[in-house]
């Protein structure tokens, strides 16, 4: 553990931006939540009948989880059920990032090379990511307790924001020992999240029907951690069940770490064939190979994100029939017009910032390729720069189309109504989200080092977008965001003009990007 504080030291350093920036963001979504339900309903009975059907609901149970009763509290934490996922995978990418990719690209070696132990860098990385979920915890207690919600409760609620980060933060720990690769650790990590959450889910969507599959919820990490229910039944032994978890993963990684050598995995890599097929014989050919199994990933959990929209909204139609409120904020975010078509512009939009950290992770592809070294051997050959950074772009591009596209299709087949509306509503956003994923290119062409804070456009994005129409922010900070320039499809009617500005937009960026990648050095 030697030089474990001078490694957390680096790691705050080089985090000095995004790790305040998911800590902070989803520490405090709580209180927007809050404010947003106080807008809502103005009286306690809208509240009730909100909580009555939004708790029968099985799209809802899916998407959120189940709901548990219908105060404030519960209805917050029901909303923010979602939000385990998202401290999941920044706790995952975090440690990885500060552990394999570290090894990945060599600063392992010249760090171990000085007065350090052998496991003072995933301690440090455990350290600094488990902390930040705990220093999130308490702010959701504390604001909590601040908004007048119960303190048990309001402790329950922190907590379920703090395990969902340690738990993870140990399965990255886990993960980072089996590959020799950050993107293989990456995919271990994240598969493990979505069965975490595809399991959760199922055994939501079956208690709200007959019960039988209920169980599949104790197979899921998220599961546990829902199960404390906040405000509701105060459970606590599912938080000790999922810190005795934590408390496992951790030693576990730490033993896989003393059995392998440094820049190894415990999964040994497989040589390919001594020659190439025919369809690796192109610059476009390699990045199929390398996104194909990210890309397809993508496309099915966004299908089955579809089918989840598309059920939950026959339900809207009710919610809005028995409160008013439900329209005003539908219509505050999705625009004008029935309060489907507002839930559907409204759920495209939330899709495609999703599917923007997608955009941003192939276009990022490049930046891994240069610094594991792989980059420089095939531009070593007859392949131009501007040929082997288009194939990353284009699949940049096609990959986020082709997920918004089985979203838009799966909702729309599931509601049974309108399918070439919900369907263009999901794909009218795509320029919005090429402008995101050409930020990407350009900061790995004209600041390599920086091209990580290609992130923060999406954190802001997200936070104009949860935010924004709740708080009611001044048009012009609604403007930074390119989410807010896309018609509101199938709400409002369609206008070119802003998608060929959008997509001007992205072209001009990505092409500075590419321009400034032929003049500089390769590795930079």
């Amino acid at each position: 553990m030697t030089g474990t504080g001078q490694l957390v030291r680096l790691i705050l350093r080089r985090d000095r931006v995004i790790l305040p920036l998911w800590v902070f963001l989803l520490g405090l979504l709580p209180q927007v939540y809050i404010a947003g339900f106080e807008k809502l309903f103005v009286t306690d009975a809208e509240r009730i009948d909100y909580a009555r059907i939004s708790g029968a609901n099985a799209g809802f149970a899916g998407l959120y989880g189940p709901l548990s009763g219908d105060s404030l509290g519960e209805l917050v934490v029901w909303r923010a059920g979602f939000v385990p996922v998202m401290i999941g995978l920044a706790a995952l990418l975090t440690v990885i990032r500060h552990t394999r990719a570290e090894e990945e690209a060599g600063r392992s070696d010249l760090i171990r090379a000085t007065v350090v132990g052998r496991w003072a860098q995933p301690a440090a990385a455990l350290l600094v990511t488990m902390t930040g979920g705990l220093v999130m915890g308490l702010i959701v207690a504390g604001s909590m307790i601040g908004a007048g919600e119960p303190v048990e409760g309001s402790l329950a609620f922190g907590t379920l924001f703090t395990l969902s980060a340690w738990l993870f933060a140990g399965v990255a720990a886990i993960a980072a020992q089996l590959t020799s690769s950050a993107r293989g650790a990456r995919m271990i990590a994240v598969l493990v999240l979505g069965v975490s959450y595809v399991l959760r889910m199922g055994g939501d969507i079956s208690a709200v029907g007959d019960g039988r599959l209920e169980w599949l919820s104790w197979l899921s990490p998220l599961g546990w951690v829902q199960k404390i229910v906040p405000y509701g039944d105060d459970n606590w032994w599912p938080a000790l069940l999922a810190l005795l978890v934590t408390l496992v993963t951790v030693p576990v990684a730490f033993a896989l770490l003393s059995r392998r050598d440094l820049g190894a995995g415990l999964l040994a890599s497989r040589l390919g064939p001594a020659h190439a097929g025919t369809g690796l014989s192109s610059p476009l050919g390699l990045a199929w190979r390398l996104h194909r199994g990210l890309l397809l990933g993508w496309t099915a959990g966004f299908a089955a994100l579809g089918v989840v929209f598309g059920g939950v909204g026959t339900s809207v139609v009710q919610l809005a029939a028995s409160s008013s409120g439900v329209t005003d904020a539908f219509n505050k975010i999705g625009g004008s017009g029935p309060v489907t078509d507002a839930y559907f512009a409204t759920t495209a939009g939330t899709c495609a910032l999703i599917v923007a950290i997608y955009a941003i992770q192939a276009g990022l592809r490049m930046r891994d390729e240069e610094q594991s070294g792989h980059a420089e051997l095939i531009l070593g050959t007859a392949v131009s720069r501007f040929a082997w950074a288009g194939g990353h772009l284009l699949f940049a591009l096609i990959g986020p189309a082709l997920a918004m596209a089985a979203e838009g299709a799966m909702a729309g087949v599931t509601f049974g109504a309108d399918f070439g509306g919900v369907l263009s509503a999901s794909l009218v956003q795509l320029p919005a989200v090429w402008v995101l994923g050409s930020v990407a290119v350009l900061l790995i062409g004209v600041l390599p080092r920086y091209a990580a804070a290609a992130w923060g456009t999406v954190a802001v994005s997200l936070l104009i977008l949860i935010v924004g129409p709740l708080l009611e922010f001044p048009q012009w900070a609604m403007d930074v965001s390119p989410f807010t320039h896309v018609p509101q499809l199938p709400a409002a009617s369609f206008s070119a003009v802003p998608e060929i500005v959008l997509i001007l937009i992205a072209a001009a960026i990505a092409g500075v990007g590419l321009a400034a990648l032929r003049r500089r050095d390769i590795p930079a």
